[in-house]
């Protein structure tokens, strides 16, 4: 049987079991998929026993995706240009990582817009944690022509925007005027109004018409900040999108089949989130 987890801390709120289960059964895999709680001191040590547990891989989630980055013994290009990660895979006995957000952040858009394009795009950005890195690592590599990295410290934007130089501006999160006005994607990547109670306020009105409006947040799945976006008539993207694509390239690292995602799956872990989920 081919064993694979989620690691993080807290971890019981979790869906990827439910998602990676949905398509083992779909593919007939004697496989299984479970959640495991990790501390971030018991980190390192979990990460380095993976295959003297008979584990092909796990997904990596808060807090782990950053420090994770130290504890496995081969990093590709884009574990080490973002600095997270959030797939591993065992190969003959070794550790092998990378970061599977971005594809999952974008693949969630053009599934949803198949007719969006990032090629020459401008994107803001709010947040400046390890998912962020990842968007514009991937952005970038679609083509899009910049990103803006807003932050409630700038100085953390700063920093990400020296891993991408000349592609990336940073800035404050009070100053979102001027940033709105040219941003053809605003993408929420804090917790603010989710994890807790603080909110970004967000002059939508400054906002491009025609901008598409994301959050990588997906509880709840219509997420305050994206109905507030949608009242202002802009074209908005849930984030659970991006959950189930990112799970795709991890599944058929450990068990060997590439998944679709679909309505289906989609409706499956949205009505765990929201019983009246109606589609």
């Amino acid at each position: 049987m081919i064993r694979a987890c989620v690691i993080g801390f807290p971890i019981k709120h979790s869906r990827s079991p439910m998602i990676h289960g949905h398509w083992l059964k779909q593919f007939g895999i004697a496989g299984e998929y479970a959640r495991v709680e990790v501390r971030p001191e018991e980190l390192r040590e979990f990460l380095g026993t993976l295959p003297e547990r008979g584990l092909a891989g796990c997904n990596i989630t808060l807090p782990h995706k950053e420090p994770a980055c130290n504890y496995v013994q081969h990093l590709d290009d884009r574990g080490r240009r973002t600095g997270s990660i959030n797939t591993v895979y065992v190969r003959d006995g070794q550790t092998f990582a990378t970061s599977t957000d971005g594809e999952g952040f974008v693949e969630n858009i053009l599934w949803r817009l198949p007719s969006f394009s990032f090629s020459g795009k401008t994107a803001l950005i709010l947040g400046a944690g390890g998912t962020s890195r990842a968007l514009i690592d991937e952005m970038l590599r679609r083509g899009a022509d910049h990103v803006l990295l807003a932050n409630r410290t700038p100085e953390k934007a700063e920093k990400i925007a020296k891993v991408f130089p000349g592609q990336v501006t940073a800035l404050s999160l009070a100053h979102l005027d001027d940033a709105l006005s040219c941003a053809d994607l605003l993408v929420n990547a804090t917790s603010a109004g989710i994890a807790d109670a603080a909110k970004i306020v967000v002059p939508f009105a400054r906002l491009k018409q025609d901008a598409v409006v994301t959050d990588v947040n997906y509880v709840p799945l219509v997420t305050p900040f994206l109905q507030e976006a949608a009242a202002h008539g802009h074209v908005v993207v849930p984030g659970l999108g991006m959950l189930l694509h990112q799970a795709v390239p991890g599944f058929e690292l450990w068990f060997g089949k590439r998944p679709v995602v679909n309505d289906a799956l989609y409706t499956l872990i949205a009505r765990d989130i929201d019983p009246g989920y109606a589609g």
